[in-house]
């Protein structure tokens, strides 16, 4: 989809910070973090919401859970762990309608 920010970055049409990917997956920092360590881990298909998502995205989705455990044991992280978020819609704060983790680390990460 050329209107989203995530498919240009996956296609590399836009610039990101890249720390993890995969066939299926594709990590890479967050613009505006809200933590010392904050990466968005996003499908490589476009999947606009967990509340559009079909069975078959399923297995897709449960890839970038393995990729945020990859992302938290090459980051040290494995014992002390990380915060996964995933926002849907708008008043569960989506912005980007492409469906990631925000993956959040790096000291105790508050809020919600």
């Amino acid at each position: 989809m050329r209107d989203c920010v995530f498919c240009r970055i996956i296609a590399r049409e836009s610039h990101a910070d890249v720390e993890y990917e995969d066939d299926a997956v594709l990590a890479f920092k967050d613009i505006y973090p809200k933590a010392p360590i904050h990466l968005l881990i996003v499908p490589k298909r476009h999947i606009p919401s967990i509340m559009t998502m079909e069975g078959a995205d399923a297995e897709i989705l449960g890839r970038c859970f393995l990729a945020a455990r990859a992302v938290g044991e090459a980051k040290g992280l494995a014992e002390r762990g990380y915060r996964l978020r995933v926002n849907c819609g708008p008043d569960g704060g989506q912005v980007v309608y492409h469906v990631h983790v925000h993956f959040l680390a790096g000291g105790r990460v508050s809020g919600a």
